[in-house]
This record gives C-alpha cells, sequence and structure tokens, in this order.
C-alpha cells in the first residue's frame, strides 16, 4: 500500500472516530512526523480529505478537521433523506428477497447486541453497514451508489453521538427492522418513508446532543 494510502486512511479513521477532533490543525510537518511518512504522501492525503468534506482551510496553508455543528448536520440530513429515501424505494422494488431476510436475523438481534457493551455496539454497527451496502446493491444505480458512500463518511462522524444512548440505539434497531421488512414485502413507500422517520429521529437526536454539549451550537468534539 502507497504511503499516501496509509496516510489518508489512518487520518480519515481518526476524524471518524473523533481522535481528530472538529476544528483540529492537520499541518503537514506534524501529522507527517505523527505517521512516519515524509510530507508529500500527507500532502496527498489531506488532499483527498478536503475532496471528502472531512477537512477545510483554516487559513491559505493550514487545513482543519471540518466543523460539525448543527447547521453542517441539518445540511447532511437534507441530503440523506433525498438520497436514502430514493435508494430504500428502489431496493424494494428491485431486491432479492432472501438477501434481506438473512440481515434482518442481525437487525432483530440488534437488542442484545447492545446490551453487550462496546464489542456489541461495534457488531450492530457492522450489521447496520451490511443492510447499507445490501440497499444500494438491490438500488442497483452507481450514481446513487456513488453518492451514498460519499454522505456516509460524514453520518459516520454524526453516529458517534448516539454510540453512548442505550435508548436511542434501541430506538435505531427499530426503526432499521422496519425498513427491512418494507424491503422484504417489496413495499416501496413504505421502505421510504420508513427510512424518512429513521432520519427525523436521528436527526433530531443528534441535534439534541450538541444542544446538551454546546449550548451555542458550535461544533461537536
Amino acid at each position: 500500500m502507497r504511503a499516501s494510502e496509509r496516510a489518508y486512511r489512518a487520518l480519515r479513521e481518526e476524524i471518524l472516530d473523533g481522535t481528530l477532533q472538529p476544528g483540529a490543525a492537520l499541518a503537514e510537518v506534524e501529522q507527517a512526523n505523527r505517521l512516519g511518512v515524509s510530507r508529500t504522501p500527507v500532502r496527498e492525503a489531506l488532499a483527498r480529505l478536503e475532496a471528502d468534506g472531512l477537512a477545510t482551510a483554516a487559513s491559505a496553508r493550514v487545513l482543519q478537521v471540518s466543523a460539525l455543528d448543527a447547521a453542517s448536520i441539518v445540511s447532511l440530513y437534507e441530503l440523506r433523506e433525498a438520497l436514502e429515501g430514493q435508494a430504500a424505494r428502489l431496493a424494494a422494488a428491485r431486491r432479492d428477497p432472501a438477501r434481506f431476510t438473512v440481515l434482518r436475523e442481525r437487525i432483530v438481534g440488534a437488542p442484545e447486541l447492545l446490551d453487550a457493551g462496546d464489542e456489541g455496539i461495534r457488531a450492530y454497527y457492522d450489521a447496520v453497514d451490511a443492510l447499507d451496502d445490501e440497499i444500494e446493491s438491490a438500488a442497483a444505480n452507481p450514481m446513487l451508489g456513488a453518492a451514498l458512500r460519499s454522505v456516509r463518511l460524514h453520518s459516520a462522524r454524526v453516529r458517534r453521538l448516539a454510540r453512548h444512548h442505550p435508548e436511542r440505539l434501541r430506538a435505531a434497531a427499530s426503526e432499521h427492522l422496519l425498513i427491512v421488512d418494507a424491503i422484504v414485502a417489496g413495499d416501496a413507500a413504505l421502505a421510504a418513508h420508513a427510512t424518512h422517520v429513521h432520519l427525523h429521529l436521528s436527526l433530531r437526536h443528534a441535534l439534541a446532543s450538541i444542544e446538551a454539549r454546546h449550548p451555542d451550537g458550535h461544533r461537536v468534539a
């Protein structure tokens, strides 16, 4: 694997899991020393992160981790609703029911996973990721799929806001189950509506979490 790819993956993961928090400086020299690579691979990695929208210019020479505030989250969810609602609708019309039935078993088991601590939460998110992948595959629209994958990068950052809220995670699991059931049944309208409800409740929780941590609505650490 090229050094620039390693640097990109490492920095992206640290942004997504919150190790590099919103507003953190992404200086070439510092990151090169920390990651054990030269400045050129880091420069290439930072350019990719900026293209992803995970890094923004703090000045003419310095990038920083993109903000995660109420306005940016609302914008993200407006896009998610358009993309994911349509993907669910198409998936319900074009799906292989057997594939979603298998996924349903994983989602049904979510309450037990969520009671198993961090390892169980990771397993639950793996099931959710598998559902996202299957919806994208069933929708069978490459351009829509590319847009969905881009949005998921930013969604992963917001996901952290629910990670330590068991009640929200259990509610989300129920919402995902409704989406799966609608797709298995081939009900496109219900699949899109269930996705809309899930995103609405997820957004409401994310905004409440930001307000609780930062009453002025500024970025989330």
